[in-house]
């Protein structure tokens, strides 16, 4: 009954002395003490872990829930109360975010190997409620005094910001702003591997650099917001013209290059650029009139007029020379002559200099 009320030690009454009292009152106050301590350490651990940005989760060796601060309960959906004595799995359900097959239990891991493990890269996090979040993660083992695994425990954040920031930073490193088309590095990285393809199964690449008929003209008497307009609306109807298997990118003001990955002759290429020349020179709405321009397009075709990314964007260019010579809104097709007399004429002009 004493014990019920709250005692904690007891004197039995034949040997009520002063010496034996006073050693029950500094046992009883040390075990006070002591508890109060404890008390006061669990009370730190708890505001510490709910201060903290990242979540935890502890559990047994079973692998049963015992723990979760405040941004576990968050991220998961589930309360302490209610995770408590559940199976990890249940609680903290993780998938790989390109297989979105089940992930590898890190606490299981960590216990198993008696050290700590991470999540594998992409791994996301899917809440009670369907919501998903990519996560990092750390678990480690716990142990009792003895050396021997308790538990384990996991930390963990939300890196979907930092994810979807990284991948921005990737498109924005591989295109254009203005049009959004693949830049000149995602090209040259497409028309190395397209030259690989056509050589392994001795199939023909065709790459078609054109650009836009006297776009000087309608930058300086229309504005360069004007201009810009144009130039989008000129991309997306390149982009209409070709495959999904095609690339088009803008080379740089008003150029853009089509890479036509896969051809079985090079009429097919001269095609294309017929149909490109059409769709470009039909009237294009920008803001409240319509405007009609040209663009001139020079065609090379792998193998024949470039052995490399570099030669076979070298001489379309050159092709692409001769389509303006040859009075523009029209295309050509690279031939050795060309580039002969490219050379010549660089030759002249460095020499009239």
């Amino acid at each position: 009954l004493a014990v019920q009320r709250g005692a904690q030690d007891y004197l039995l009454q034949e040997r009520l002395d002063g010496h034996s009292l006073a050693r029950a009152l500094s046992s009883m106050l040390e075990r006070s003490a002591y508890a109060e301590a404890l008390f006061l350490e669990s009370q730190r651990a708890q505001v510490t872990l709910n201060s903290i940005g990242d979540a935890v989760i502890s559990t047994d060796v079973a692998g049963n829930v015992t723990y979760l601060n405040a941004v576990a309960e968050s991220m998961t959906g589930w309360s302490r109360l209610e995770a408590s004595g559940r199976s990890l799995q249940e609680v903290l359900h993780i998938i790989d975010g390109e297989s979105r097959e089940p992930a590898l239990n890190p606490l299981a891991m960590a216990m198993l190997h008696n050290k700590s493990v991470s999540l594998s890269a992409n791994c996301v996090l899917i809440r009670r409620d369907g919501y998903e979040s990519g996560i990092e993660d750390t678990a480690a083992p716990m142990h009792d005094a003895r050396g021997q695994v308790t538990g384990a425990v996991i930390v963990f954040h939300d890196v979907s910001v930092a994810r979807a920031m990284s991948l921005r930073m990737s498109y924005l490193a591989q295109h254009d702003f203005l049009t959004e088309l693949p830049n000149r590095l995602l090209l040259n990285d497409r028309l190395t591997q397209a030259i690989a393809s056509a050589q392994r199964h001795r199939t023909l690449a065709a790459v078609l650099f054109l650009d836009v008929d006297h776009f000087k003209h309608i930058n300086d008497s229309l504005g360069h917001a004007i201009g810009d307009q144009l130039l989008q609306s000129i991309a997306q109807r390149l982009v209409a013209c070709v495959r999904h298997s095609d690339t088009v990118s803008r080379h740089g003001g008003d150029e853009f290059v089509i890479l036509l990955s896969e051809v079985a002759r090079a009429e097919h290429a001269a095609f294309t650029a017929d149909k490109i020349l059409a769709a470009v020179s039909r009237p294009h709405r920008i803001g409240h009139q319509d405007l009609q321009v040209t663009v001139s397009v020079g065609i090379g075709v792998y193998p024949d007029d470039g052995a490399d990314a570099e030669a076979l964007l070298k001489n379309a260019d050159i092709a692409l020379f001769q389509a303006k010579a040859h009075g523009r809104s029209n295309h050509q097709f690279f031939e050795r002559e060309m580039d002969a007399r490219a050379t010549a004429g660089a030759v002249a002009r460095a020499m009239a200099r």
